[in-house]
């Protein structure tokens, strides 16, 4: 243990197959590269560079040659904008939301770049405030959406500014080293496993694309191709989604066009695909766009996810640009059948390998012997092996594991490195968020215990703020609603207990999740800016949390099906509800009983008895004996003695 850090970890040697655990930024390097880069923006005549975090498909995860934010500044969240002004002495502006706030000031120069939070300055409007009549900011067309860049042209024009369009990227002009792009083969996703063929999603997408009277659509997210031919690759770590666009004529006798970037296809692959479309290397796509076989057509293109570049082609072209939604989004968020049994399927055995982790975790841990690395490593094992053992292996994790001990639990979006690893300290709490890809299905779930052995009881703050959050995670849970009711219509059940106290979390309560796909989905979300209807069939995570800077974090999630409901007597309105359908025990030490009403500890209690019921016949035929009599005294009935404090 370092001498000058208690709860800091010695560094060891902890093998992992899907994650690393070497933080390979460099912020040190942050003043050179940001110097280069304001250097060769006088060159270009610009003022400002705007740089998002992003790549020309609009990925929330990043292959390594398109990680720009990382390289120039160090900070390695999943989301991110960095404005760089040509000016010397200037520093750099890092935009981030609440869950990077913390991340990005630990990880970044502040004498090169200022962290800047983007839920009090928004990056047009705070640029426009900076730039005077006659400035130019630049920004790499292929990595801001064509919405976001009409937000900055608008913003900036008032301040009498302008936008540039810059081609080659300047960062890449200056990147020396930059990492190879992704050279994945892309492979088949079985019909057994997606429910749908690629005709009938094809026949599908056509119709929505008749209704809205256009004559193709252009198909930008990678999640909607991929889930639209049925075909996955390992392009982008922990997801595994093709790097492909897709042009689609609404005539039926017209081949579709796919183009994608990166490796070969599998011969299963192939031939799938090549029954109903012809697949191009992705180069193509700005040679078809620019040529004029579109002019005069009306192409529908979603302006929220497809980048800039892509309209000015069309524009030039002379096509007639449709914005709209892409008509992948809702059909691939709600579930067919087959992936919805999936789903349930996949959770189940991640429940089996989650319960055996927290049963390993509660003895290993209690005398100080596990470090936060120790714990991703030895998670991940137990998914592995719990995945072949029923039939069904793991095909990567779904992220990084947030695996947070005592003050690195605060940190939202905490990814543990040797630099920053830490021991799993008795009277301590330790919140790990992790999930698994399967080919059916996408997992994720977070679970808060606490450290210590048997006889050491959490403090009472720590059991108060813990069972606020489960008293929002449960409201949301058991939440009835009308159809058509918005994600940001029901945010509040999660956050009313913590809001009563005077307390909040700053991110989302849920988030769509995909199908073997991105662990981040839309259009849902649960959140106070939600849009999107809840409709049957969309799986959205459920996960309020509460951090206190350095002291702990807590976070409690399952992820939970929108399905219809049972409408109450005299019920007038179709209603809708969730079933939750992650599958592993919330630390009963961690609750205060008292705090609970009755229908909440019904919930809770029926809830671990579900638990209970599904994963005992898997534990026990995997002959683990230990974990299942662990599972038997977590799933224990709460709430005998009610004046009681102690579960």
């Amino acid at each position: 243990m370092d001498a000058t850090n208690p709860g800091k970890a010695p560094k060891a040697l902890v093998r992992s197959r899907f994650q690393v655990f070497e933080d390979e930024a460099e912020p040190e390097k942050a003043g050179e590269r940001l110097a280069a880069l304001r250097e060769r923006l006088r060159e270009l005549e610009l003022t400002a560079l705007i740089v998002p975090r992003a790549d020309a498909f609009q990925n929330e995860y990043l292959p390594p040659s398109e990680e720009r934010l990382a390289w120039l500044t160090g900070f390695t969240g999943s989301a991110g904008l960095l404005i760089v002004f040509a000016e010397e002495g200037q520093r750099a502006a890092l935009f981030v939301d609440g869950r990077y706030t913390l991340q990005a000031a630990r990880q970044v120069d502040g004498e090169a770049v200022e962290v800047v939070p983007i839920a009090e300055h928004r990056p047009a409007a705070w640029l426009a405030e900076r730039l005077e009549a006659g400035h130019v900011a630049g920004v790499n067309p292929w990595l801001l959406t064509h919405e976001a860049a009409r937000r900055y042209r608008d913003a900036l024009e008032k301040a009498g500014a302008g936008l540039r369009f810059v081609l080659p990227d300047p960062v890449e002009e200056i990147w020396q080293d930059r990492p190879a792009p992704p050279d994945a083969e892309v492979f088949a996703h079985p019909l057994r496993y997606a429910g749908r063929s690629v005709a009938e999603k094809l026949e599908e997408v056509r119709a929505t694309l008749a209704e809205k009277q256009v004559d193709a659509a252009l198909i930008t997210a990678t999640d909607s191709a991929s889930w639209l031919f049925n075909i996955r690759s390992r392009a982008i770590v922990h997801n595994p989604v093709v790097l492909g666009m897709a042009l689609v004529p609404t005539d039926a006798q017209v081949r579709v066009r796919l183009f994608v970037r990166g490796g070969g296809f599998a011969p299963d692959a192939r031939a799938q695909v090549e029954e109903l479309a012809d697949i191009l290397p992705f180069e193509a796509l700005e040679e078809v766009l620019a040529s004029r076989e579109l002019a005069g057509r009306r192409v529908l293109v979603d302006a929220r996810s497809a980048a800039a570049r892509l309209f000015a082609l069309l524009e030039q072209a002379g096509a007639e640009v449709v914005e709209g939604e892409d008509p992948c989004l809702w059909p691939k968020a709600c579930k067919n059948k087959v992936e919805q049994a999936g789903m349930r399927a996949a959770h189940v055995r991640d429940g089996v390998a989650v319960s055996r982790f927290l049963a390993w975790l509660e003895e290993a841990a209690a005398c100080g012997e596990v470090d936060e690395i120790g714990a991703v490593a030895k998670l991940e094992e137990l998914r592995i092996d719990t995945a072949e053992k029923m039939g069904e292996p793991l095909f990567d994790i779904s992220f990084d594991t947030i695996s947070g001990a005592g003050p690195n639990g605060a940190i939202v979006h905490y990814r543990v490195t040797t630099a920053s690893n830490r021991v799993l300290k008795p009277g301590e709490l330790y919140l790990v968020d992790s999930g698994g890809q399967y080919m059916d299905g996408t997992t994720d779930i977070t679970r808060t215990v606490f450290i210590g052995p048997p006889e050491m009881q959490p403090a009472a703050e720590q059991k108060r703020h813990f069972t606020l959050v489960l008293k929002g995670m449960i409201a949301l849970s058991r939440a009835r609603f009308p159809a058509g009711t918005q994600g940001r219509n029901l945010d509040v059940l999660a956050r009313q207990y913590l809001w009563a106290a005077g307390l909040d979390y700053d991110h989302g309560t849920g988030h769509g999740v995909g199908y073997f796909l991105n662990v981040h989905e839309g259009p849902q979300s649960i959140s106070l800016r939600g849009a999107a209807a809840l409709k049957p069939g969309m799986i959205t995570s459920n996960e309020p949390g509460y951090y206190l800077e350095d002291h702990y974090g807590i976070r409690i999630e399952n992820l939970i099906l929108c399905t219809q409901a049972e409408a109450p007597e005299g019920g007038e309105r179709e209603m809708l509800g969730f079933e939750t359908i992650t599958l592993a025990p919330i630390d009963r030490r961690l609750i205060d009983v008292s705090m609970l009403d009755e229908t909440e500890l019904a919930w809770l209690n029926d809830y671990h008895a579900q638990v209970l019921r599904t994963l005992l016949e898997p534990l026990r035929g995997l002959g683990v004996e230990a974990a299942l009599c662990w599972l038997k005294r977590a799933c224990m009935p709460l709430g005998e003695g009610r004046d009681a404090n102690v579960a």
